[in-house]
């Protein structure tokens, strides 16, 4: 109950204090474009720092131009406001005052233990890429992959092939740990997206779901887009406060494994 409690003074927090927000908001003309114009990233200095996954794509650009970054999807206001969330829930030491956008084959990746990623039905990864993100989540990272549905599946469970060829996404259920590291998760089925119910799955070491996760998928759903926009009230609270819940898990199952 303390936690229900907490979880929605802090979203009233949020609402409150979103002038405080960084200027890289931009109009969305283009679909993730305000990733474009991030600052640079921070000095690493230990804290729990959000990171999100910049990666080549297969439509959407030519010559450098953009007309959507699928990658940049909801930031930067998702990529700053659960840290927010993650600084008043817990004990953390958390980095709230920006954020940082890594490419995959980049060794600064080591430094940050969960990476986000979106639109994965997209992506189009080089092998040095490829190489990266298999030594990433081999040697402990934590990657959420997002924001993705439909016939999007194909091009990741492709990629996926070549990132972990010896591991395949296993469906979750709600007794999985992820669903109950910080919050209880009754039921998978209060997770919706655009008329769609959510389904989960992990990346094992071994295939093995009592090992440890490497990678969780939201298909079918688009938990970054209820943190971005729960400073505005677009979305019913419950499904705000579903989503939150859904990343203070993910994060807490993160360091805790």
């Amino acid at each position: 109950m303390r936690r229900v409690l907490a979880l929605g003074l802090t979203l009233a927090g949020l609402a409150a204090a979103a002038v405080l927000l960084p200027a890289q908001r931009r109009g969305r003309g283009v679909n993730g474009e305000a990733a474009l114009y991030a600052p640079p990233n921070p000095r690493y200095d230990g804290r729990f720092t959000y990171a999100r996954i910049k990666f080549t794509q297969n439509c959407c650009v030519s010559g450098g131009q953009y007309w959507d970054v699928k990658w940049g999807h909801d930031y930067p206001d998702a990529d700053f406001h659960l840290p927010r969330i993650i600084e008043e829930l817990t004990s953390m030491r958390v980095r709230t005052d920006s954020s940082v956008i890594v490419t995959l084959d980049d060794p600064e990746l080591f430094k940050f233990p969960f990476a986000y990623f979106a639109e994965p039905g997209f992506w189009a990864p080089a092998d040095r890429e490829v190489l990266g993100l298999r030594n990433y989540l081999l040697k402990g990272g934590f990657l959420i992959i997002d924001d993705f549905r439909g016939q999007a599946w194909y091009n990741f469970e492709e990629q996926m092939r070549r990132v972990l060829p010896d591991l395949r996404p296993i469906p979750l259920t709600a007794g999985h740990p992820i669903f109950d590291s910080f919050y209880r998760i009754e039921t998978l089925a209060e997770f919706t997206y655009q008329g769609l119910e959510a389904k989960f799955f992990g990346f094992f070491e071994d295939n093995d779901p009592a090992k440890r996760m490497l990678a969780i998928v939201n298909y079918d759903y688009d938990v970054s887009e209820f943190w971005e926009w729960s400073d505005r009230g677009w979305f019913p609270i419950s499904l705000t406060n579903t989503a939150y819940k859904l990343g203070v898990n993910y994060v807490i199952y993160a360091f805790s494994r």
